[in-house]
Protein backbone atom coordinates (compact mmCIF):
# COMPACT_ATOMS: atom_id res chain seq x y z
CA UNK A 1 0.00 0.00 0.00
CA UNK A 2 2.82 2.45 0.80
CA UNK A 3 4.38 1.65 -2.58
CA UNK A 4 1.05 2.44 -4.27
CA UNK A 5 0.78 5.76 -2.43
CA UNK A 6 4.36 6.61 -3.43
CA UNK A 7 3.58 5.76 -7.07
CA UNK A 8 0.48 7.91 -6.92
CA UNK A 9 1.94 10.98 -5.20
CA UNK A 10 5.74 11.24 -5.47
CA UNK A 11 6.17 12.07 -9.15
CA UNK A 12 3.19 14.49 -9.36
CA UNK A 13 4.33 16.28 -6.20
CA UNK A 14 7.85 16.72 -7.57
CA UNK A 15 6.47 18.00 -10.87
CA UNK A 16 4.22 20.49 -9.08
CA UNK A 17 7.23 21.67 -7.09
CA UNK A 18 9.29 22.07 -10.29
CA UNK A 19 6.57 24.19 -11.89
CA UNK A 20 6.10 26.35 -8.79
CA UNK A 21 9.83 26.78 -8.30
CA UNK A 22 10.35 27.89 -11.88
CA UNK A 23 7.34 30.22 -11.75
CA UNK A 24 8.36 31.97 -8.56
CA UNK A 25 12.17 31.93 -8.80
CA UNK A 26 12.96 31.18 -12.48
CA UNK A 27 15.25 28.39 -11.24
CA UNK A 28 14.94 24.68 -10.64
CA UNK A 29 17.19 23.25 -7.96
CA UNK A 30 19.52 20.35 -8.70
CA UNK A 31 17.97 18.72 -5.63
CA UNK A 32 14.71 18.34 -7.52
CA UNK A 33 16.38 16.43 -10.35
CA UNK A 34 18.22 14.29 -7.79
CA UNK A 35 14.93 13.61 -5.98
CA UNK A 36 13.36 12.51 -9.28
CA UNK A 37 16.27 10.17 -9.97
CA UNK A 38 16.26 8.76 -6.43
CA UNK A 39 12.48 8.36 -6.53
CA UNK A 40 12.69 6.48 -9.81
CA UNK A 41 15.40 4.16 -8.54
CA UNK A 42 13.59 3.48 -5.26
CA UNK A 43 10.23 2.77 -6.87
CA UNK A 44 11.76 0.74 -9.70
CA UNK A 45 13.66 -1.46 -7.25
CA UNK A 46 10.83 -1.78 -4.73
CA UNK A 47 8.30 -2.36 -7.49
CA UNK A 48 10.35 -5.13 -9.08
CA UNK A 49 11.14 -3.46 -12.41
CA UNK A 50 13.14 -5.81 -14.61
CA UNK A 51 16.79 -4.89 -15.10
CA UNK A 52 16.33 -4.63 -18.88
CA UNK A 53 13.43 -2.19 -18.41
CA UNK A 54 15.46 -0.20 -15.92
CA UNK A 55 18.30 0.16 -18.44
CA UNK A 56 15.82 1.25 -21.11
CA UNK A 57 14.55 3.99 -18.80
CA UNK A 58 18.13 5.04 -18.05
CA UNK A 59 18.82 5.12 -21.80
CA UNK A 60 15.83 7.41 -22.37
CA UNK A 61 17.03 9.72 -19.61
CA UNK A 62 20.56 9.78 -21.02
CA UNK A 63 19.32 10.49 -24.55
CA UNK A 64 17.20 13.42 -23.37
CA UNK A 65 20.06 14.68 -21.20
CA UNK A 66 22.39 14.76 -24.22
CA UNK A 67 19.90 16.63 -26.41
CA UNK A 68 18.79 18.95 -23.60
CA UNK A 69 22.36 19.92 -22.75
CA UNK A 70 23.05 20.65 -26.40
CA UNK A 71 20.03 22.98 -26.26
CA UNK A 72 21.39 24.47 -23.02
CA UNK A 73 24.80 25.04 -24.63
CA UNK A 74 23.06 26.98 -27.41
CA UNK A 75 21.17 29.07 -24.86
CA UNK A 76 17.75 27.72 -25.81
CA UNK A 77 16.85 26.25 -22.39
CA UNK A 78 18.05 26.62 -18.83
CA UNK A 79 20.24 24.06 -17.11
CA UNK A 80 17.54 23.19 -14.59
CA UNK A 81 15.06 22.61 -17.40
CA UNK A 82 17.52 20.30 -19.15
CA UNK A 83 18.06 18.24 -16.00
CA UNK A 84 14.36 18.03 -15.20
CA UNK A 85 13.52 16.95 -18.75
CA UNK A 86 16.11 14.16 -18.51
CA UNK A 87 14.86 13.11 -15.07
CA UNK A 88 11.30 12.92 -16.36
CA UNK A 89 12.48 10.87 -19.34
CA UNK A 90 14.04 8.48 -16.84
CA UNK A 91 10.59 7.89 -15.31
CA UNK A 92 8.85 7.49 -18.70
CA UNK A 93 11.37 5.48 -20.65
CA UNK A 94 11.14 5.32 -24.42
CA UNK A 95 7.56 4.02 -24.28
CA UNK A 96 6.06 7.36 -23.22
CA UNK A 97 8.90 9.69 -24.19
CA UNK A 98 7.45 10.95 -27.47
CA UNK A 99 4.09 11.79 -25.89
CA UNK A 100 5.88 13.63 -23.10
CA UNK A 101 8.02 15.65 -25.50
CA UNK A 102 5.01 16.57 -27.63
CA UNK A 103 2.91 17.66 -24.64
CA UNK A 104 5.80 19.58 -23.10
CA UNK A 105 6.53 21.30 -26.43
CA UNK A 106 2.91 22.28 -27.00
CA UNK A 107 2.61 23.49 -23.41
CA UNK A 108 5.86 25.41 -23.77
CA UNK A 109 4.66 27.08 -26.96
CA UNK A 110 1.39 28.10 -25.33
CA UNK A 111 3.22 29.33 -22.23
CA UNK A 112 5.61 31.37 -24.36
CA UNK A 113 2.79 33.01 -26.30
CA UNK A 114 0.90 33.80 -23.09
CA UNK A 115 3.97 35.32 -21.46
CA UNK A 116 4.82 37.38 -24.51
CA UNK A 117 1.30 38.80 -24.46
CA UNK A 118 1.41 39.29 -20.67
CA UNK A 119 4.68 41.22 -20.99
CA UNK A 120 3.15 43.68 -23.43
CA UNK A 121 0.81 45.10 -20.78
CA UNK A 122 1.92 47.11 -17.78
CA UNK A 123 1.55 45.43 -14.41
CA UNK A 124 -1.23 46.88 -12.26
CA UNK A 125 0.23 48.93 -9.41
CA UNK A 126 -0.80 46.56 -6.55
CA UNK A 127 0.92 43.65 -8.32
CA UNK A 128 4.12 45.53 -9.12
CA UNK A 129 5.36 45.00 -5.55
CA UNK A 130 5.64 41.22 -6.13
CA UNK A 131 9.26 40.43 -7.01
CA UNK A 132 8.41 37.11 -8.68
CA UNK A 133 5.75 38.76 -10.83
CA UNK A 134 8.15 41.53 -11.86
CA UNK A 135 10.71 38.89 -12.83
CA UNK A 136 8.07 37.00 -14.83
CA UNK A 137 6.91 40.24 -16.48
CA UNK A 138 10.41 41.40 -17.43
CA UNK A 139 10.85 41.24 -21.20
CA UNK A 140 14.54 40.42 -20.72
CA UNK A 141 13.89 37.32 -18.60
CA UNK A 142 13.41 33.90 -20.06
CA UNK A 143 10.45 31.58 -20.08
CA UNK A 144 9.95 29.40 -16.99
CA UNK A 145 9.88 26.26 -19.11
CA UNK A 146 9.74 24.05 -16.02
CA UNK A 147 6.01 24.80 -15.98
CA UNK A 148 5.61 23.30 -19.45
CA UNK A 149 7.82 20.33 -18.58
CA UNK A 150 5.73 19.65 -15.48
CA UNK A 151 2.43 20.04 -17.34
CA UNK A 152 3.57 17.68 -20.09
CA UNK A 153 4.74 15.16 -17.50
CA UNK A 154 1.49 15.30 -15.56
CA UNK A 155 -0.49 14.75 -18.76
CA UNK A 156 1.46 11.59 -19.58
CA UNK A 157 1.94 10.13 -16.09
CA UNK A 158 -1.58 8.62 -15.75
CA UNK A 159 -0.89 6.48 -18.84
CA UNK A 160 2.32 4.96 -17.48
CA UNK A 161 2.92 1.65 -15.79
CA UNK A 162 3.59 3.53 -12.57
CA UNK A 163 -0.11 4.36 -12.28
CA UNK A 164 -1.42 1.21 -13.95
CA UNK A 165 0.39 -0.88 -11.31
CA UNK A 166 -1.55 0.75 -8.47
CA UNK A 167 -4.25 -1.36 -6.90
CA UNK A 168 -6.90 1.35 -6.60
CA UNK A 169 -9.47 -0.98 -5.06
CA UNK A 170 -7.05 -1.74 -2.26
CA UNK A 171 -6.41 1.97 -1.66
CA UNK A 172 -10.14 2.79 -1.71
CA UNK A 173 -10.93 0.23 1.00
CA UNK A 174 -8.59 1.84 3.53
Amino acid sequence: MILDIARLLLFPALMAFAAASDLFTMTISNRLSLALIAGFLALALLGGMALHDMFMHIGAGAAVLAVAFACFAMGWVGGGDAKVAASVALWFGFEHLLNYLVYASLSGGALTLLLLQFRRWPLPYPLAAQAWLNRLHDKQSGIPYGIALALGALMVYPETEWIKAIDLTHLAMR
